[in-house]
């Protein structure tokens, strides 16, 4: 079953990450977020997103307040829907690319 957050995350942005671009991954996931109504869920995943690719660029601090910020809201509007992770970067990859080869993004 695909995540319910799937068609937030910006192709480019998951073919950035895959690709090991980290920092324009990063700004495809901020000008996606700023797109959102502040305080929704769409804000609130992307804001997840974004701040676990800071985590993964060792930018800890930075990534853990996304994480806070975003889990908070999360928790608020549902607290039953899986929290997003860097999976789903790779599900929307394989989203987009449904007949092509398996595209796995790197630990």
């Amino acid at each position: 079953m695909a995540h319910p957050d799937l068609n937030l995350v910006p192709p480019e942005a998951a073919r950035a990450f895959a690709d090991g671009d980290e920092r324009r991954a990063l700004t495809l996931l901020a000008r996606a977020r700023d797109l959102q109504v502040p305080e929704s869920r769409g804000w609130a995943v992307l804001e997840r997103l974004h701040g676990l690719v800071l985590i993964h660029v060792l930018r800890e601090v930075e990534g853990t307040f996304a994480l806070e910020r975003a889990d908070a809201l999360l928790d608020r509007l549902d607290g039953a829907t899986p929290r997003p992770t860097l999976r789903l970067l790779e599900d929307r990859l394989r989203a987009e690319s449904q007949d092509g080869p398996s595209v796995r993004i790197r630990p």
